[in-house]
């Protein structure tokens, strides 16, 4: 028998429920699934997250510092070398692509449209879209498109959606081909 500390626990059960939630959603979330994939027990699961709210919120942050800490890093790489409009593209497609699809990926999308219905969940969910944000606005910066921190959102989303097509339907998009597009239309606007 392997003997866990309080923290190892807890971080087993927030990724085994990150997991269930990338595979089988978040109606497929149970606690004896948590507990058979953690090898935690069922009381442990309720001693740490009183609440299924309470496990779901915990599993999105555990996401979003892991996500927010990955994209701030890169953020501070593209910070100040100047890119041309087609290496942003290419960077775009690159970093997509290096996100594979595994079920732990899969679940903030699951988790996001939860925080439609939790306040708790969506502040939660704010914090990674700012991170996405800052980092689309760095690299807009770089390529000196006036008013990043506006257009960035737009960026994200559009990035975003074009993931979420590719999961949903198993073809691949062309991120680069897109993002370029945005980029030359937000280029144009320049005095």
């Amino acid at each position: 028998m392997v003997v866990t500390t309080p923290d190892d626990a807890r971080s087993r059960i927030v990724h085994a429920t990150l997991h269930l939630v990338g595979t089988d959603g978040v109606a497929g979330v149970t606690n004896r699934r948590i507990a058979a994939r953690a090898g935690v027990s069922l009381g442990s699961i309720t001693y740490h997250f009183p609440t299924q709210a309470d496990l779901l919120r915990a599993a999105l942050e555990s996401f979003v510092d892991e996500e927010t800490e990955r994209l701030h890093e890169l953020a501070e790489h593209y910070r100040s070398p100047a890119l041309s409009l087609s290496e942003a593209a290419e960077l775009t497609e690159r970093i997509a692509r290096d996100l594979t699809f595994t079920a732990e990926r899969i679940a903030p999308f699951d988790l996001y449209v939860q925080a439609g219905r939790d306040v708790a969940l969506r502040r939660v969910a704010e914090r990674c879209w700012n991170a996405y944000d800052a980092l689309a606005a760095s690299v807009l910066s770089a390529l000196g498109v006036r008013h990043p921190e506006a257009l960035a959102p737009t960026i994200v989303a559009t990035i975003t959606g074009l993931q979420l097509r590719r999961l949903s339907t198993g073809t691949e998009t062309n991120l680069s081909e897109s993002v370029l597009l945005l980029l030359h239309a937000a280029a144009a606007e320049q005095p």
